[in-house]
């Protein structure tokens, strides 16, 4: 008979999640919301359509996706190197704009029934929140994503980033 600690223990060492991301490879044609001054009481949100394209990375223990977005107004580049750690069993997310040229905090986490939910800690206006970043496939050809700021270590969440994807299958050969 297992003792409880050990069960969980085992529970936890036949889930890897290593191949997460699998649903994910390809190209996507993306339609994005930001909302431009988050936890500032905004309600004024930047539309955004582009393509992204995710490159299976070390035969899936890590992927990169590369983001080019543009709108009337702007054009803008981004990328997200996501990183598997087979010790810990979690992704760890590393967003990059080409703008600022720098790679921020991991956004940490994993997938847990068909969802993936990350959070990491980092600074708006000088002052500490919360971040959660939530991915939630539609179907093989459709995924959602969203992130979250939280003032308040999580009691309450105001949405920011929306993204809707849709697979772009590739034409047959010619």
């Amino acid at each position: 008979m297992q003792s409880a600690s050990n069960a969980g223990t085992t529970v936890a060492a036949e889930r890897d999640g290593q191949h997460d991301f699998d649903f994910e490879f390809g190209r996507w044609k993306t339609h994005l919301s930001r909302l431009n001054r988050p936890l500032a009481g905004s309600k004024d949100w930047t539309e955004y359509d582009g393509i992204s394209v995710v490159h299976k990375v070390w035969d899936g223990q890590a992927n990169l996706l590369e983001l080019d977005m543009k709108n009337a107004a702007s054009h803008a580049r981004v990328a997200s190197f996501r990183l598997y750690n087979p010790v810990t069993r979690q992704w760890g997310l590393y967003f990059v704009n080409s703008r600022s040229g720098t790679i921020g905090v991991p956004t940490v986490g994993g997938f847990s029934n068909g969802r993936g939910v990350f959070y990491d800690k980092e600074t708006l206006d000088g002052k500490p929140i919360l971040v959660r970043f939530v991915i939630t496939p539609r179907s093989s050809d459709a995924i959602h994503f969203e992130q979250a700021f939280s003032a308040d270590d999580g009691k309450t969440w105001e949405t920011n980033w929306i993204a809707d994807d849709t697979r772009i299958r590739d034409r047959p050969d010619r």
